[in-house]
């Protein structure tokens, strides 16, 4: 048997009749920019996060770059992030000329640790952007707590976690805005590339509104420099559908964790995610830590099982920022899980044989690597 990452055929294959209608109003009323299919979405996205405004754009990564901006983030500030994520975190705040300050990680989770946190934050620190990685919400409350101290504004990044809650509430809701990526292998994913900023500031809203928009008030009026960062008509419509069914593939994803975390247990060489805590973990991505981590995956593949890498470089070791001067042992929570993390297979789509078979290829696979 052959278990693939990710199978978006399988994934859109029951759903397509639905789009298929959806993207043929599009093409009707030719609104093929913003327009009503991407209202409704908008509406829906900020129903499911309990927010009052959603702003639909092009890619998580605008959607990031424009809550910065709107909260006036510019050169001369530091954006702290944390050190293991994808490298569009640290995009954000090089696109409106702060600096970004790489932040290391908390052992058991690998999310922003806000004891490292409060080692990094100084005066020019105007943001932080605590990523809730694989799906797994931060530890909001020590977080802002830090943030208000300093007087800086907190940006989410959800970009892989829609749904997910901390301490029974939906994220998106603990901080000035926060953002998502609508990217096709997200737990949300459009036909393409898509992205949302969620906010309970209608001020703010209103900004990154004009932001997206070329910086336009009203048509060919243009009060600010802006972006041209809209979402596409056919984006609304697709995840204007498949946002219908977010609520079952999370709990579809969260059964597979449940089962991996059953099945992996004990295994000697093998680390699964931490217990969930506070938190209603999302499982964008189910990752696993091992010494011996390029052998497993190695021994998986043969198998038939395919694995991923997220991520294989923490930021602070970027070629892109070597100006910064980090060096190897900086940060060292985030390069051990750097060199240690393996996804295994997740989608709500995964038959019961597939789980089985994962699980008893990753024992197997465990025991011959002996690390």
């Amino acid at each position: 048997m052959k278990v693939p990452f990710n199978d978006l055929a399988r994934h859109h294959a029951g759903l397509l009749p639905e789009i298929m209608a959806e993207i043929g109003e599009v093409f009707a009323s030719s609104a093929f920019i913003l327009g009503p299919k991407v209202a409704g979405f908008e509406q829906r996205f900020a129903e499911l996060h309990n927010a009052p405004h959603c702003v639909g754009v092009n890619s998580g990564t605008s959607a990031l770059h424009l809550a910065l901006l709107a909260l006036g983030v510019g050169p001369g500030d530091e954006v702290v992030v944390p050190a293991l994520t994808f490298v569009a975190t640290a995009w954000a705040a090089s696109y409106t000329g702060a600096t970004p300050v790489f932040c290391d990680v908390e052992e058991d989770t690998g999310l922003m640790d806000p004891k490292a946190l409060e080692r990094v934050l100084g005066p020019r620190t105007k943001a932080i952007i605590p990523v809730h990685l694989y799906g797994r919400p931060c530890d909001m409350d020590a977080i802002n707590a830090l943030a208000e101290k300093r007087g800086a504004a907190v940006v989410e990044d959800a970009c892989q976690a829609h749904c997910a809650e901390y301490k029974g509430r939906r994220v998106g809701q603990f901080g000035a805005a926060a953002c998502f990526s609508f990217y096709p292998g997200k737990n949300l994913g459009a036909a393409g590339e898509g992205g949302a900023v969620l906010t309970r500031d209608e001020t703010l809203a209103g900004k990154v509104r004009m932001l997206r928009d070329h910086g336009q008030s009203r048509r060919y009026h243009h009060g600010v420099v802006g972006y041209n960062y809209r979402m596409e008509g056919i984006q609304g419509a697709v995840l204007g559908v498949k946002s219908r069914h977010i609520e079952d593939w999370t709990e579809r994803r969260r059964a597979v964790a449940a089962v991996y975390r059953r099945e992996l247990a004990g295994l000697d060489g093998l680390v699964l995610p931490a217990d969930e805590g506070p938190t209603r973990h999302v499982y964008h991505l189910f990752v696993v830590r091992s010494l011996c981590r390029d052998l497993l995956a190695e021994k998986l593949a043969a198998r038939g099982v395919a694995t991923g890498l997220h991520y294989p470089l923490p930021l602070h070791l970027q070629e892109a920022y070597a100006g910064l001067g980090h060096k190897k042992g900086d940060l060292p929570r985030a390069e051990a899980w750097a060199d240690q993390c393996l996804s295994l297979p997740m989608f709500p789509e995964m038959r019961e044989d597939e789980i089985a078979w994962v699980v008893g290829q990753c024992r197997a696979a465990v025991r011959e690597c002996g690390c």
